[in-house]
């Protein structure tokens, strides 16, 4: 997967997310939808973030792995 199509993920990712938020009839239904679109974006984005530094420090991206949820949901803003 190249910059841009994790690029394109994270933003399809992003705008189901904010549609489910904006919909206020029924929040409640929407909580787990949003908690695992929210680790998904997670991994996206260090997934994104990886393959920057590989590509940066002569690496190649393309060897870049997903880290699974668990890995990526533990990180400290």
């Amino acid at each position: 997967m190249d910059d841009r199509t994790i690029l394109q993920h994270i933003t399809e990712l992003v705008e189901e997310e904010q549609r489910l938020r904006s919909d206020t009839s029924l929040p409640e239904q929407h909580t787990d939808r949003i908690q695992e679109l929210e680790a998904q974006l997670d991994q996206c984005w260090d997934l994104l973030r990886q393959r920057r530094a590989k590509r940066e420090f002569g690496d190649n991206p393309d060897t870049a792995q997903a880290r699974d949820k668990g890995t990526v949901e533990r990180y400290l803003n």
